[in-house]
């Protein structure tokens, strides 16, 4: 089974950084990308950050230039710079690994982790 432990949320001031990680388990080969959700109460859950295998990333509008994803080497964890925070930003953050190949041909397209609690307050 793909496990994903996340680390780093809380509560910091506008203005403040965080780093949100994301460790992933489970016999992994390969993932194909990861990436960092978030869900505000009474929204629907929105895309913030992804990273691909070849290091490729994609960012929503609203943390460009603000959040920064990154992988380890060895690609099963993955991390949320997060500056300059906003009111916003407050969320609950969820950890994705899409296309996760695993030991003995298993496969799993999506994963999710238990999702963090970010704060930002003004």
């Amino acid at each position: 089974q793909v496990q994903l432990v996340e680390s780093g949320g809380g509560l910091v001031q506008v203005g403040g950084s965080l780093r949100l990680s994301c460790a992933v388990s489970g016999s992994i080969i390969s993932i194909r990308a990861m990436g960092w959700y978030r869900q505000a109460p009474g929204k629907q859950r929105e895309l913030v950050a992804r990273i691909t295998n070849d290091d490729k990333t994609d960012y929503a509008d609203s943390v460009k230039g603000r959040f920064t994803i990154s992988r380890d080497t060895a690609k099963t964890t993955v991390h949320l710079q997060m500056s300059s925070l906003k009111p916003e930003d407050s969320a609950v953050y969820y950890c994705n690994a899409n296309g996760v190949s695993r030991s003995y041909n298993r496969y799993q397209n999506d994963a999710w982790g238990q999702g963090t609690q970010v704060t930002v307050s003004s």
